[in-house]
């Protein structure tokens, strides 16, 4: 019988074997069924369809990133951040859940886990940028917002300013 994982495991173990990955590129299969043999890590159902989703999407996902470094190539971005960005990417796009909030809080926390001191904040700007905008890879916004009835705006209202209160 299979261990039960919370989804925060299920994602830190998959973000380990991604990573993994990441040093074999023409075999990630092979790096996935090795720490399966070993029982290095743990890969529940939901780890296992997060990993499927990254590697069997991975040019669209690429294509999701690259319009939001602004300047940078893929593969400048350090390893760590972009495994966590493509992990995020790949269950905001293909995971059955669509919660980006979530996924985007859950690759900060990993990058501030096993990543650069400030990194994490590089990673949660692009995803909310790709989060907030369109993507190539679905050409629809992730946001869950509902779409605007006729007649509204998009673009962003003033705030009411606040009245000056009397001193009393």
């Amino acid at each position: 019988m299979e261990n039960k994982l919370t989804r925060r495991e299920s994602r830190e173990n998959a973000f380990l074997a991604a990573f993994s990955a990441t040093f074999q590129p023409d075999a990630p299969d092979d790096v996935l069924l090795a720490h399966a043999e070993i029982g290095e890590l743990t890969l529940d159902e939901f780890s296992r369809r997060l990993l499927h989703d990254l590697f069997e999407h991975e040019a669209d996902i690429n294509a999701a990133i690259a319009p939001h470094l602004k300047g940078w190539a893929i593969g400048r971005v350090p390893r760590v951040s972009l495994v966590a960005i493509r992990m995020a990417l790949a269950e905001m796009l293909y995971g059955e859940e669509k919660k980006p909030g979530v996924a985007i809080n859950e690759a900060v926390e990993l990058v501030k886990k096993y990543g650069a001191e400030n990194d994490y904040q590089f990673v949660n700007g692009l995803l909310g940028s790709i989060a907030r905008g369109e993507t190539p890879a679905q050409g629809q916004p992730l946001a869950t917002e509902p779409p605007l009835a006729e007649g509204e705006s998009a673009e962003p209202q003033p705030e009411a300013q606040p009245t000056p209160q009397e001193p009393c």
